[in-house]
C-alpha cells in the first residue's frame, strides 16, 4: 500500500474524532462527557480483544497499560478539564500543541535528527487552528491551560512510544488499538463514576450517539490510526491531528449554523497547509515501513463488528 493511501486512511481517525462535539451536544444527555469517552474507548476495547483474540504477553501488559493511559485514560480526562476551564477555541488551540510535542519526541525518543521544518509547520498548524476556532472573547484560565497543554503532552508521548514499542509478531492494528483502550476504558471508569455519576436513561438517539462513538470513534478510529503509526514517520501522523478541530468547525458551520468568517477561512488554508507539509520528510527519500498486516483486514473486521 502505497503512503499516500495509507495517509488518507490514518486521516480517517483525527477526521472521525472531530465528529465527537456535535455529537455529544446534539445525541447524547447532557454533562456526562468522561462517560461518553468511556463509552467510545471500554467496549470498542473488549470487541477489538474478541475480533482479534490476542491477548497481551509479557512486557506487553505494562506496555498497553502505560499507552492506554497516556492515549486514551488520561487525555480524556483532561480534555475534560480543559474544556470545564476555558472556551473551546482555547482548548483545541492548545491540543493542536500535539505535532510541536511529537517534534521534540522524536529527537529524544526516537533519536531522529531535529527537524526545523517539523517545528515549524508545526507552529504554523497551531496557527491555523487558533484562527479557526479563537474568539476574542477567549478567556485563559491556569488550571485549564495547565490541562489543555497536559493532554498534548499525553497523547504526543502516547504517539511516541506506540511508534518506539511497534507490536508484537501476529498481533494486528486492531489487537494493539483493543489493548489500548480496554486499558484506557478501565481507569476511566472510576472516573467517570466519581465525577459524573451514572448517566440517566439513554433513548434510541443517544443509543445511536453512543454507537458512533464506540464503533466508529474507538474500534475503526483507533485502529485505522495504530496501522498508520506503525507505516508512516509518526510526526507525519501527529499532524494529522490538526484535522479534528478543523472538521469539528466545519460541522459547526454545516449543522449548527455556526459562523465561519474570512479570518477562519485563512486559519484553514493554514492549518491544511501544515497537515500537507507535514507529510514531506526533507533528506529522506526512504520509503515508510510497513508490516504484515494489511488494513483492509482490520477494516473488514470493524465492519463485521458494526
Amino acid at each position: 500500500m502505497d503512503r499516500f493511501r495509507i495517509t488518507l486512511l490514518t486521516a480517517i481517525a483525527p477526521a472521525v474524532w472531530g465528529t465527537t462535539y456535535v455529537v455529544t451536544t446534539e445525541l447524547l444527555p447532557p454533562g456526562h462527557p468522561l462517560f461518553a469517552s468511556l463509552v467510545r474507548a471500554g467496549p470498542a476495547g473488549l470487541v477489538a480483544i474478541a475480533l482479534t483474540r490476542a491477548l497481551p504477553t509479557g512486557s506487553w501488559w505494562w506496555k498497553s497499560a502505560v499507552l492506554g493511559v497516556l492515549n486514551i485514560g488520561a487525555f480524556f480526562p483532561l480534555l475534560f478539564v480543559a474544556a470545564l476551564h476555558l472556551p473551546g477555541g482555547v482548548a483545541a488551540t492548545l491540543g493542536a500543541a500535539q505535532p510541536l510535542v511529537v517534534a521534540v519526541l522524536v529527537v529524544v525518543v526516537l533519536r531522529e535528527p531535529f527537524s526545523a521544518w517539523r517545528l515549524s509547520w508545526g507552529l504554523v498548524g497551531i496557527t491555523g487552528v487558533a484562527l479557526v476556532v479563537l474568539r476574542s472573547t477567549a478567556a485563559l484560565d491556569a488550571v485549564g491551560v495547565v490541562a489543555g497543554l497536559a493532554s498534548a503532552v499525553s497523547m504526543g508521548v502516547g504517539v511516541t512510544l506506540t511508534k518506539k514499542w511497534g507490536r508484537p509478531t501476529g498481533v494486528p492494528a486492531m489487537g494493539l488499538a483493543g489493548w489500548q483502550l480496554t486499558a484506557g476504558g478501565l481507569l476511566l471508569l472510576p472516573t467517570a463514576l466519581l465525577v459524573e455519576g451514572v448517566p440517566p436513561a439513554v433513548d434510541s438517539t443517544a443509543l445511536a450517539g453512543y454507537a458512533w462513538l464506540g464503533l466508529i470513534g474507538g474500534l475503526l478510529a483507533y485502529t485505522l490510526w495504530f496501522s498508520g503509526i506503525a507505516r508512516l514517520p509518526v510526526a507525519s501522523v501527529a499532524v494529522l491531528g490538526l484535522l479534528s478541530p478543523l472538521v469539528a468547525a466545519t460541522l459547526g458551520a454545516v449543522l449548527l449554523d455556526q459562523t465561519l468568517g474570512a479570518v477562519q477561512v485563512v486559519g484553514f488554508a493554514l492549518a491544511l497547509a501544515a497537515i500537507a507539509a507535514g507529510q514531506i520528510t526533507p533528506g529522506s527519500a526512504t520509503p515508510p515501513t510497513t508490516d504484515t498486516d494489511h488494513i483492509a483486514v482490520s477494516t473488514a473486521q470493524t465492519g463485521r463488528a458494526r
